[in-house]
């Protein structure tokens, strides 16, 4: 297993890995169309900062990967992305970002009238930065995770960043285990992720800190 960093040659194989990542957890996808969802959460870090992106590989192809930028407060939101994603792509004449998006919909209504909290990004000068990481069914248990992270830590150590945050899923507890074991910590409330569903589930975010 060799970590090294983003190569403009990775993005094809990284393409690949993004439609296997997550394989099997609530993470795989969120509404049905691979490409879309990579023009939200891996295109946009390689374009805007791949400096901070690493590539863990076996035998010259990559199995995980971690991407990510230092300030996430001058990075395009999440909102701006889906938007873009969803224009580029024509996502809303596919079945799968229909219901995504129509669920949703219902779902903020829901928590507007009940005034419950939703998802939403975390702005905090406290954890500026943030990551994300995909790996490869074939990946887990390799330590790959955890040497990508320890990368990420190293880059932020060096660029002097005050912490980091990352959000995940309260359901995907495999993966709360591993950001718990490799030093991250919970942070706040853990809202309804409009839209989102699992094995007919709702979900929740489960927003997790790291400082140096």
């Amino acid at each position: 297993m060799t970590i090294r960093a983003f190569a403009e040659t990775d993005r094809a194989g990284l393409g690949e890995l993004f439609v296997r990542a997550g394989e099997g957890s609530p993470t795989a996808s969120l509404w049905g169309h691979a490409a879309s969802e990579a023009a939200v959460y891996l295109t946009p870090y390689l374009a805007h900062e791949p400096a901070s992106c690493f590539v863990a590989e076996r035998s010259g192809v990559p199995v995980d990967y971690l991407v990510g930028c230092l300030v996430a407060a001058a990075f395009p939101s999440e909102g701006e992305r889906v938007a873009r994603a969803v224009r580029a792509h024509r996502s809303l004449l596919r079945p799968g970002p229909v219901a995504f998006f129509a669920r949703g919909l219902v779902d903020l209504a829901r928590a507007k009238a009940g005034r419950a909290a939703t998802a939403g990004e975390l702005v905090d000068p406290r954890w500026p930065a943030h990551p994300q990481l995909n790996a490869a069914r074939a990946a887990r248990g390799s330590g790959a995770a955890d040497e990508l992270v320890r990368h990420r830590f190293a880059r932020l150590r060096a660029a002097g960043s005050p912490g980091c945050h990352l959000q995940t899923l309260v359901e995907n507890a495999r993966a709360v285990r591993f950001f718990t074991r490799v030093g991250r910590v919970p942070h706040g409330p853990t809202p309804l992720v409009p839209g989102l569903r699992y094995q007919g589930g709702r979900l929740h975010q489960r927003t997790m800190v790291w400082n140096p």
